[in-house]
C-alpha cells in the first residue's frame, strides 16, 4: 500500500481498497503509530489514507475560516466516507477526542475496526460502542493491523462506496 496525507487529492484513480488511519494524533503529541501500520502494510494492495501530515502546524486556528484547517478536516471527512476499511488506534496515553468522534460517526457503517489499549481513559465507552454496533475492538496495535489486513483481503474491488 502506498500512503497519502493531506492535502494530496483523493481521486478515483488511487488503487483500491482504501484504508483510513483514524486514531490518536493529539496535535502531533501522540505516538507515531501510523508509521508502524504503513510499514506493516507495504506489501498489501491498495491505498492508505493517513491524516497525520508532516506539515501540520498546531498553532493553526481551528476555524473553518482558516484554509489549512478547513482543508485538513474536509480531506479527513472525505477519506472516511470513501474508505473501504477504517481503523482507529487509541493508545493508553492519548486523549484522542477527535478519534472518539470518528468512532461515533462510523460505528454503524460496517467498515470500522478499533484498537483500544488497556489504560485508555475511555476504554469502557469504546468497548460498549463496539459491542452495541458489532465493531471489533482489539487490545493491541499488532492485532489491529492483522484484523485490518484480513478485512482488506475481503473487500470487493471495484464495489461502489
Amino acid at each position: 500500500m502506498r500512503a497519502h496525507t493531506p492535502p494530496f487529492p483523493l481521486t478515483s484513480d488511487l488503487p483500491r481498497p482504501w484504508l483510513f488511519l483514524a486514531g490518536a494524533i493529539d496535535q502531533d503529541r501522540a505516538e507515531r503509530w501510523q508509521d508502524l501500520v504503513i510499514a506493516d502494510c507495504r506489501e498489501v494492495a491498495g491505498t492508505i489514507l493517513n491524516p497525520r501530515r508532516d506539515g501540520w502546524d498546531p498553532t493553526w486556528n481551528q476555524s473553518l475560516d482558516n484554509p489549512h484547517f478547513a482543508g485538513q478536516v474536509a480531506w479527513e471527512l472525505e477519506g472516511l466516507e470513501q474508505a473501504d476499511v477504517i481503523i482507529c488506534w487509541l493508545p493508553a496515553t492519548a486523549q484522542a477526542r477527535i478519534s472518539l468522534m470518528k468512532i461515533g460517526l462510523h460505528a454503524r457503517g460496517g467498515r470500522l475496526l478499533i484498537g483500544c489499549a488497556t489504560g485508555f481513559h475511555s476504554r469502557g465507552n469504546v468497548l460498549a460502542v463496539g459491542q452495541r454496533f458489532g465493531v471489533p475492538v482489539l487490545d493491541t496495535l499488532p492485532d489491529l493491523v492483522v484484523a485490518a489486513k484480513q478485512r482488506l483481503a475481503t473487500v470487493r474491488l471495484g464495489a461502489p462506496r
